[in-house]
């Protein structure tokens, strides 16, 4: 067997080393939803508590939510360990896994420790980001065993259809591989009717949490959809990376699903506004150009001219503002923003951006 490779993040490196600024459009999630209006008191929690491979309160809320059964659900530490357990119940050091191009850094990395052979099909900027089956089917091989989509796109917010969804599925069944599906963002398709992909066929694997769409991000409750003997393998291995979760965190995050309703509707009104203010930004914007998603918390524009490492350097320096370069997700001449902070906060740094564009422009012209 192939010995795990030490692997590192460099994107959750900077993310937490140098993406701080006082207008932070750098971050992908909805702003910190307030304890204080989670109405929880100190008599509601507990330090220990029975926890046998799922908290049996968490597991059923959490199942009642995705429209599964509980023996679906596996509970993790967020999203990012949610994607390294289904991966390493999946795939044995060796297999290809195919993997979109661009996409979010520690997915590439998990896979990689993991020991996987690691192939990429595209996600074209001038084709808005979509899939295109028959790419991705010829980049399948005997030895695939799994694909790994995020939807919606990180970095672009770009929503895959079902339809699609499907084909990839049947391509999967074929090959003998599975689909993992990050969804993280996919809550914030608001009124849209989507289901899961979990939903489309056996061979889907889900992962998301209460991070990105809803600002719980410190409650750490992530979780992974999969079939019953699936989910059991899932639960024996993550006894080697996370035996006992953090009992009030799972008594919280019952207490946050069972006000889902009431967190996502303040989620909700931040982001219409906060699209209101990056409508304005990009009218009439001559140096960007691309794809602009309706849905989810990030804006993935190119620098039609110029270096966006330079310029990126500057916006930080000069207007204390923050975007992620877009060399963290392999497309360099792209940057992302975030559009789930404060409002104020995020119209005074879109306002800063816009002001720093106009500036480099003039120097690049």
């Amino acid at each position: 067997m192939t010995a795990h490779r030490a692997v590192a993040s460099s994107y959750l490196e900077w993310a937490k080393l140098c993406s701080a600024a006082t207008y932070n459009l750098a971050t992908s999630g909805m702003m910190g939803y307030p304890l204080a209006e989670l109405n929880v008191s100190i008599e509601d929690l507990e330090i220990n508590g029975r926890t046998v491979y799922g908290y049996a309160p968490l597991q059923e809320r959490l199942a009642a939510k995705c429209g599964v059964t509980p023996e679906c659900v596996v509970a993790a530490a967020g999203t990012a360990m949610s994607n390294h357990l289904a991966m390493a119940a999946l795939i044995e050091p060796g297999d290809d896994v195919l993997i979109e191009q661009p996409t979010y850094g520690p997915i590439l990395e998990a896979a990689s420790y993991l020991g996987a052979n690691i192939r990429r099909f595209a996600r074209r900027a001038e084709n808005d980001f979509q899939i295109d089956p028959e790419e991705l089917q010829q980049n399948i091989t005997a030895k695939t065993r799994l694909i790994c989509l995020t939807n919606l796109h990180n970095p672009s917010g770009a929503l895959i259809e079902e339809e699609t969804l499907l084909r990839v599925g049947e391509i999967a069944a074929r090959a003998g591989a599975h689909v993992l599906v990050d969804e993280v963002y996919l809550d914030m398709v608001w009124d849209g009717g989507i289901r899961s992909s979990f939903h489309l066929s056996d061979r889907f694997v889900v992962t998301t949490s209460l991070t990105k769409a809803y600002g719980l991000s410190g409650l750490r409750c992530g979780w992974i959809l999969a079939r019953p003997e699936l989910a059991r393998r899932m639960w024996r291995l993550n006894d080697l990376f996370g035996a006992t979760p953090v009992h009030p965190g799972e008594l919280l995050s019952v207490k946050a699903l069972d006000q889902l309703d009431k967190i996502a509707a303040r989620a909700r009104r931040i982001l219409e506004s906060n699209r209101a203010a990056l409508d304005s930004f990009f009218r009439g914007r001559a140096n960007l150009s691309g794809f602009r998603s309706s849905w989810g918390t990030v804006v993935f524009p190119k620098l039609t001219r110029g270096s966006v490492e330079d310029f990126c350097h500057a916006l930080r320096s000069r207007y204390e503002t923050s975007v992620v370069p877009g060399r963290f997700f392999e497309m360099p001449d792209h940057f992302r923003i975030g559009l789930g902070g404060d409002p104020a906060m995020t119209a005074e740094g879109l306002r800063r951006l816009s002001s720093a564009l106009e500036e480099y422009a003039a120097g690049v012209a």
